[in-house]
């Protein structure tokens, strides 16, 4: 309540002049909160972005001691800032956006004023009149009386203090971050310009001979009165100590132009304002060279003031977000909501520079692209429901998005796993960038090459050995599934039948009938791990004999366990979406199948905050006459979790997984098998939701669904274009290419 309320202040505190658009009717990019998403381990930032922005801009409160406990150094962190922290030590300008492993966060800009200081520890500062809306992010800087705020381009950040009168300086750190990797390079080329580079890597502890640089270029404003560079080496400690007068001592040097390389290193740029003064700081970013960083500054954002950025880059926002319209419900509803849809647009987000170069995966040489080059695919959880909303709402993204999971395989052999910035970390397990891939062709969107694609796929899922994407694929085939010898085998084993399932659609779409029977039979093998006693799934030793002991909590909060990842027995029992039937027929019909279901909700195993029980309260749409549960549980799990505060989501937004789920959720259908372009049908929260569609993909300029309510009870009717629809379930053909779909209540 006490967040709310502060918010709710340092929000009016700041005024509505910069915010002219608001003097007008609401628009759905007005309805944003980049505060929700910032407690709670959403890992969100408040700061600037644009739609699939390669630049951000976040505050950077999770260092020093004053933070603790949500203090980077203290504990695992995987986010910049923390809403309920308070001290501040610069603005990264390159950040991550619900993801769950520290990385990125790196090229710390900080204005400050007397005397240069260069200890962030020394230099931070409280802060206070924080404000967060799309495209902007404003505050006080305490200790040294600046306003700062910050809007973004696609490809370069924008900051503007307004400094009091007196010395003021801007700090460029290079030595502090939220990446674990180290090392960094630093030139002033002039009074107005910085460039260089910052590593960055590591991701998840994974593939640390992959770190990769991250370029910049800085422009500024006004010319320094005096500027300089420092570098802080580490303490050498050996016998030739005693005669190193310098040793582990920061050294400052004025107003040089050498490039200086180090771990702890940075430039400051001096002003003497003999009354208050602005300073606007445009750095753009590359993950090619300082050349193109350059170039991407010049491009787009040239000479162009704060407020002209501010603008173009909310007007692209609003463009995006309104392609969902919606009608009815309270203001709150509609943040959460629009917020959501934000999130999703976020990540995955764009590699490629202004002249369509990005580095190719390996990074052993410089590719280009005349689309766009998408990067940040966190496939373990997006496959399940963002990119089903992408193919909804946003296809030509979403078929670049396909055609940049191909190129990764043009580059290195194998469809991506969990890449980030052209590195694949092969994090979390299974394959489902085959899922993504099989869902977009069979919803219509199929501008790429599907016969590489579909090669791609029967690569990971057929070659046995030296298969990174498919470890323990030989036992797999061989039995059916991952035995206890391989890691999380009961969970991994169901990933690869999701996988198999979508594959099998997609050869069966391509005429390849043997194929289809083939993974179709082999997507249903999870039934070998099935325990008619307990009705649930148990991991299997090398022999086939159950694992012992087997306790199905095990696993609950992230605890390490024999059978699963991230997850137990009972969140993982249902993940079997493409096969309802079967899994009811083994526990014993619609009413066993019921029980065990709902057993899931009232001993508290269900879990909001992570993937592989997130479909589960749409499950109930399976059994005819208990569809009303689904409806009572979808309605409450929005209640309950999502919310216009900061601490609004369930846990880490997963690169906006978490934030679709919610997006469908209060539409009122949910892809509820991943691979099928199939919808299952809740009640709307909003009186009225238009989608717009694209033309170039759909044949219908939009679909509306609306909901028809005098009680807000129980589902009585559905109708499609006015007829009755006598389903739960409706085609994604049925839905785009009808014009309304409408939810009846009692």
């Amino acid at each position: 309540m006490v967040l709310n309320k502060r918010i709710i202040r340092l929000t009016a505190s700041f005024g509505l002049l910069f915010f002219s658009a608001t003097i007008f009717a609401q628009q759905p990019a007005d309805f944003v909160n980049p505060f929700i998403g910032t407690s709670n381990f959403g890992a969100a930032f408040p700061g600037p972005i644009a739609p699939r922005g390669m630049a951000s801009i976040s505050p950077f409160n999770v260092s020093g001691p004053q933070n603790r406990p949500l203090e980077k150094d203290s504990q695992w962190l995987s986010n910049p800032y923390v809403n309920e922290n308070t001290f501040l030590t610069g603005f990264s300008q390159v950040n991550l956006s619900g993801v769950g492993c520290p990385e990125l966060g790196v090229i710390l800009l900080m204005p400050t004023t007397g005397e240069v200081e260069i200890d962030h520890l020394k230099y931070g500062s409280t802060y206070s009149n924080e404000v967060a809306k799309t495209a902007y992010y404003g505050l006080n800087i305490d200790k040294y009386n600046i306003k700062a705020e910050f809007t973004a381009s696609k490809r370069v950040g924008v900051s503007k203090f307004t400094f009091p009168k007196g010395q003021s300086n801007v700090l460029l750190n290079l030595g502090v971050g939220l990446t674990n990797e180290e090392g960094a390079m630093i030139k002033v080329v002039s009074n107005t310009e910085i460039e260089g580079i910052r590593s960055v890597g590591s991701f998840c502890y994974n593939s640390p001979e992959e770190a990769y640089p991250v370029y910049f270029v800085a422009k500024f404003s006004k010319p320094a009165d005096k500027f300089g560079v420092w570098k802080k080496p580490a303490k050498y400690n050996g016998v030739e100590a005693q005669w190193m007068g310098y040793n582990g001592k920061a050294r400052m040097m004025e107003n040089t132009i050498k490039t200086v390389v180090g771990d702890s290193i940075g430039s400051y740029f001096t002003y003497k304002f003999d009354k208050e003064e602005t300073v606007e700081v445009k750095i753009g970013i590359s993950y090619v060279s300082i050349e193109n960083a350059r170039e991407n500054l010049a491009k787009e954002v040239g000479d162009k003031a704060f407020e002209a950025v501010y603008k173009e880059t909310y007007n692209e926002w609003n463009e995006e977000l309104s392609k969902i319209a919606v009608e009815g419900g309270s203001k709150d509803d509609k943040t959460i909501f629009y917020t959501a849809l934000y999130h999703t647009l976020i990540h995955p987000n764009t590699l490629n520079d202004s002249n369509g170069e990005y580095p190719e995966i390996k990074r052993s040489k410089i590719g280009k692209t005349d689309g766009t080059r998408y990067t940040v695919f966190s496939l373990w959880d997006t496959y399940r429901n963002l990119h089903q909303l992408m193919s909804l709402v946003y296809p030509k993204q979403q078929s670049n998005m396909v055609k940049s999971m191909i190129q990764m395989y043009d580059e290195n052999g194998w469809l991506p796993k969990w890449e980030l910035n052209s590195t694949e970390t092969f994090t979390m397990v299974g394959d489902p960038a085959s899922i993504v891939i099989a869902d977009t062709y069979l919803k219509g969107i199929r501008d790429f090459d599907v016969q590489k694609a579909y090669k791609a796929m029967l690569k990971g899922a057929d070659q046995m050995e030296n298969n990174p994407l498919r470890p323990g694929l030989k036992d797999y085939i061989e039995k059916g599934f991952l035995t206890t010898d391989s890691k999380g085998p009961v969970s991994t084993t169901q990933e690869y039948n999701i996988s198999d399932y979508a594959i099998s659609l997609l050869a069966d779409a391509l005429g390849k009938k043997a194929d289809a029977k083939r993974f179709k039979a082999r997507s249903l093998s999870y039934r070998k791990l099935f325990d008619k006693n307990l009705k649930l799934l148990r991991p299997r030793v090398a022999n086939g004999n159950w694992y012992e002991p087997f306790d199905p909590n095990s696993g609950a909060n992230f605890e390490e366990n024999v059978g699963f990842i991230e997850g137990n027995a009972w969140q993982y029992n249902f993940m079997v979406l493409h096969d309802m039937n079967g899994l009811k027929k083994m526990m014993g019909g619609d009413k066993a199948f019921s029980s065990q279901l709902q057993k899931i909700f009232d001993s508290k195993q269900f879990d909001m905050a992570n993937e592989p029980d997130i479909a589960n309260p749409y499950l109930f749409n399976y059994v005819k006459g208990e569809e009303w549960k689904a409806q009572e549980n979808v309605k409450r799990l929005v209640r309950e979790y999502f919310q216009n505060i900061p601490k609004g989501l369930p846990g880490n937004d997963d690169t906006g997984t978490m934030s679709a789920w919610l997006v469908y959720s209060m539409m009122g259908i949910y892809p509820i098998v991943p691979g099928e372009p199939v919808y299952t049908i809740t009640t709307p929260m909003f009186d009225k939701i238009t989608i717009k569609l694209d033309p170039k993909y759909y044949k219908n300029e939009r679909i509306v669904i609306e909901k028809e309510s005098n009680t807000g009870g129980k589902i009585n009717a559905i109708q499609l274009d006015g007829k009755p629809f006598n389903s739960y379930f409706i085609s994604h053909e049925n839905l785009v290419n009808g014009k309304t779909l409408k939810v009846i209540q009692n």
